[in-house]
């Protein structure tokens, strides 16, 4: 797995657009795809926020004339993982147990949840 800095929330919206596409993405496919999403962004915003991408790691640039292509470097997976033992590591001690713990006592846990959770276990 590739070491990926913590992206800011604009730049995972922008990873999960781009895991979404089919590489390599251009900042001009990014534009229209959230257009129609209805958020318009300027071409400098985008071109701001890719760059950070790559400056972290998280994507490849590679030029064609005047426009750039970007490829991931990480898929949506493997940062997620990279993201909850950061989480799992940083608040809990790296115990699952203890980040189970809290969510179980602050009633973040359904009594489904708890089913689930067993469920998937007992198949594991």
């Amino acid at each position: 797995m590739n070491q990926v800095q913590k992206l800011s929330d604009t730049e995972l919206v922008l990873m999960e657009a781009i895991w979404e596409c089919t590489s390599p993405v251009t900042s001009t496919e990014l534009l229209r795809l959230f257009s129609q999403k209805g958020r318009e962004w300027k071409g400098q915003t985008i071109s701001t926020f890719l760059s950070r991408l790559v400056d972290k790691g998280a994507l490849t640039a590679t030029r064609h004339g005047r426009t750039n292509s970007y490829v991931p470097r990480i898929s949506r997976e493997d940062y997620k993982l990279a993201e909850t033992q950061h989480v799992l590591d940083g608040l809990y001690k790296g115990s699952v147990k203890n980040l189970i713990s809290a969510l179980y006592d602050g009633d973040k846990l359904s009594d489904s949840d708890i089913a689930e959770i067993k469920q998937w276990f007992s198949e594991k």
